[in-house]
């Protein structure tokens, strides 16, 4: 009951402030259930179409319920959306083309795909800055350091849920880094 309140509460003050400020109601909107509490993310589709529609098609399909931030780097990163509590990986759909050079920064808050060393890899995985990350940005197309981690979106309600994750102790578990010690589990996450 008192997280249904919680929400209420919480979706009836973003819709008070898009009444204030119609430049928020440009991008769509994900809320993401977890169990320390929900994160709130607006996408940035004008910059990051096809980055956007890839996240928004795995929230629509469900895959992301169940899954959890199964890497927590303090002072830089949580990243989820791939693997259940056990560390089994989620199926994914194809992979996306990086759109990084859009002019999204890498900042505190805002949330990048995830991708294996090729610039082109990423799927359903995600990570929300903690920690203002200029390194992760666009640089060029010369190699795939270069091209950067493309920023779709930014925590707009949520953020003390972030830092709460980010605190949480981590150890390796076989060859995953920085596991929390307590599984941090996307329970739902739906379009507002």
């Amino acid at each position: 009951m008192l997280r249904h309140f919680v929400r209420l509460f919480a979706v009836a003050g973003l819709v008070f402030g898009l009444a204030r400020s119609p430049a928020a109601a440009e991008g769509p909107k994900v809320w993401l259930t977890t169990n320390f509490g929900p994160i709130v993310i607006e996408l940035d589709p004008a910059r990051a179409p096809a980055t956007v529609e890839n996240f928004l098609a795995y929230v629509r399909s469900g895959p992301y319920q169940g899954t959890i931030f199964h890497r927590v780097w303090r002072g830089f990163m949580i990243q989820g959306g791939g693997y259940t509590p056990r560390l089994e990986q989620k199926p994914t759909r194809s992979t996306i083309r990086n759109e990084p050079d859009h002019g999204l920064r890498n900042l505190t808050g805002t949330v990048a795909m995830a991708r294996r060393p090729d610039a082109h890899s990423a799927s359903s995985q995600f990570f929300i800055n903690t920690w203002d990350n200029s390194m992760l940005d666009h640089r060029g197309k010369n190699n795939d350091d270069d091209w950067g981690y493309a920023v779709f979106g930014k925590v707009i309600s949520g953020m003390d849920v972030v830092r709460r994750i980010e605190a949480l102790p981590v150890s390796d578990v076989g060859p995953h880094e920085k596991v929390p010690q307590k599984d941090v589990v996307i329970e739902k996450a739906e379009i507002l």
